[in-house]
């Protein structure tokens, strides 16, 4: 269907994955691996995504052409195959650490109550992809999401980390956020 609006130097393009508001593809770009992201929110999702990558957040932006964005492809398996890992505390710090950039930012991603697909885990890095539905807020709450997906998935004694997210979310200052990394050392 978009398969003709796509740029042409993209090599062995390929359909990967669709979604409410986009389709997904894959292919090469100067030998690399890229994703193409078709949608009508094609723009605003690359203005966000321009955005975290200053911050190490998201899959490197390569181009946006209107309805249509390129970024670096990202392998890595969705956050909740990861559950059971072995190294699941350094996957949830990392994850922590960039809600809280989010947080600070006051970027509301609305996605982390249920980030199985928003969140992908690999041996380097964890990513958050997906960025289309963010929003500037006056407090972020990031943070607090992601907590309670974890309590969601038993991944956290629910009664010492609510006291944590409650602390957090009355005051968001890096004290209180320590202590939730400090919960998973």
């Amino acid at each position: 269907m978009f398969l003709n609006k796509i740029p042409m130097r993209i090599e062995n393009l390929i359909f990967l994955a669709k979604g409410k508001r986009s389709e997904v593809y894959t292919g090469k770009l100067n030998g690399k691996k890229v994703a193409v992201k078709i949608s009508k929110r094609a723009k605003i999702e690359s203005k966000w995504l321009r955005l975290l990558n200053k911050h190490k957040i998201g899959p490197k932006l390569i181009k946006t052409e209107k309805n249509k964005m390129i970024y670096e492809f990202v392998e890595g398996k969705r956050i909740g195959e990861c559950l059971k890992n072995k190294n699941i505390k350094e996957i949830i710090r990392k994850v922590l650490e960039q809600c809280r950039i989010l947080d600070k930012l006051k970027i509301d991603k609305k996605e982390l109550v249920n980030p199985y697909k928003h969140i992908l885990v690999n041996k380097k890095k964890v990513v958050m992809i997906d960025f289309e539905r963010c929003h500037k807020v006056k407090k972020g709450k990031n943070v607090t999401q992601f907590g309670e997906y974890l309590m969601r998935n038993k991944l956290v004694d629910r009664k010492k980390f609510t006291k944590l997210l409650k602390d957090y979310k009355k005051n968001q200052i890096g004290k209180n956020f320590k202590k939730i990394l400090l919960f998973f050392s």
